[in-house]
């Protein structure tokens, strides 16, 4: 069952790193969020694929995937428990590079055209992963309902999204560690 504080927990004692940073975006950054050592830990999978499903439950879609590599460990939790829990729901990954060989597709996984699809994150700060996912998935032929985060770092990216016409929503903000966004 998700429980908003004990993700918060998880994530305070993994992920969430002071000092001085460098961000993919090339801007610094007074907190780091790793992520991923609460997306590939047991307990802070499980309190993501709850919290998501929640999310989820109000416009079910037909699939949930994202950017390799930081969406896979999410979408793969959240078609486990939704599997668990009696639900279908089908994953999928978008590549970041199409291979060389075999289909060469950009978005691999058992999802066809048409299919209402959510892109899941886990950190959001400028929007710019979520939207290269959204813009590879609609070009195989998804219809991408939204973006769905672990966390928001309060930089923009809830309002670059918005300008394409997709709503972000987030399990958490960086408010909710006491952190300001960077002005």
């Amino acid at each position: 069952m998700y429980s908003k504080t004990a993700l918060m927990a998880i994530v305070r004692e993994k992920a969430l790193q002071l000092g001085q940073f460098k961000l993919a975006s090339g801007k610094t950054s007074s907190f780091y969020l790793d992520c991923r050592k609460v997306t590939l830990d047991s307990a802070g999978a499980n309190q993501i694929a709850d919290g998501m499903l929640e999310v989820l439950a109000k416009d079910w879609p037909d699939a949930v995937g994202g950017m390799a590599i930081g969406a896979d460990p999410i979408t793969a939790a959240i078609i486990t428990v939704a599997g668990r829990t009696g639900k279908s729901l089908k994953g999928f990954i978008v590549r970041k590079e199409a291979k060389q060989h075999g289909t060469g597709r950009d978005v691999e996984g058992p999802v066809h055209p048409g299919e209402r699809c959510v892109i899941v994150e886990d950190v959001v700060t400028t929007g710019g992963s979520s939207l290269a996912a959204i813009e590879k998935a609609e070009a195989y032929g998804l219809k991408i309902l939204g973006v769905l985060a672990i966390i928001d770092r309060l930089e923009g990216g809830a309002a670059a999204l918005a300008v394409k016409g997709f709503r972000l929503q987030t399990l958490l903000t960086i408010r909710d560690f006491g952190i300001e966004p960077v002005a």
